[in-house]
């Protein structure tokens, strides 16, 4: 759809094929083949804004010494992905990175720390400037910190 919104078939396979690699990624200690093979990426599950439920999504990062580093993409869709305002209503999230799975908060990025990220992400996926160039909103850049 034009809107940057996914029809209902479109959400039913993205979620399918979300499912599929969360279960992989489950089974074979952070280890996921096709699309995805040899891509660093972590799960990240954050609490529904609306439902209060779990919500689990696999996501490419870079590591930032002890903190992961994820960005809200959506593909450049004209809207943020829901993983993203779920942890904008609800900062407290789970992370599973390889076999690891820790607490942690989800912090937005903004100003000089945002942009030197952003150098970062550009020369990690020089898909994110594609990405940026299709929409008009600023993509969120979210470090997720550890908690103790």
């Amino acid at each position: 759809m034009g809107d940057g919104t996914l029809a209902r078939s479109d959400r039913t396979a993205w979620s399918e094929r979300q499912r599929q690699v969360i279960d992989e990624f489950r089974a074979n200690a952070g280890t996921v083949g096709g699309h995805f093979a040899g891509m660093p990426l972590l799960l990240l599950t954050t609490t529904g804004a609306r439902t209060g439920r779990p919500r689990t999504t696999a996501l490419r990062y870079l590591p930032d010494g002890a903190r992961y580093v994820v960005v809200a993409a959506n593909a450049g869709a004209h809207r943020h992905p829901d993983w993203f305002h779920n942890l904008t209503a609800h900062p407290a999230v789970t992370v599973e990175v390889g076999a690891e799975t820790f607490a942690a908060t989800a912090v937005l990025t903004t100003g000089e720390q945002r942009d030197a990220l952003i150098e970062r992400i550009v020369a990690d996926s020089p898909n994110f400037v594609a990405y940026q160039a299709a929409t008009a909103r600023e993509i969120p850049v979210v470090l997720l910190d550890r908690r103790p």
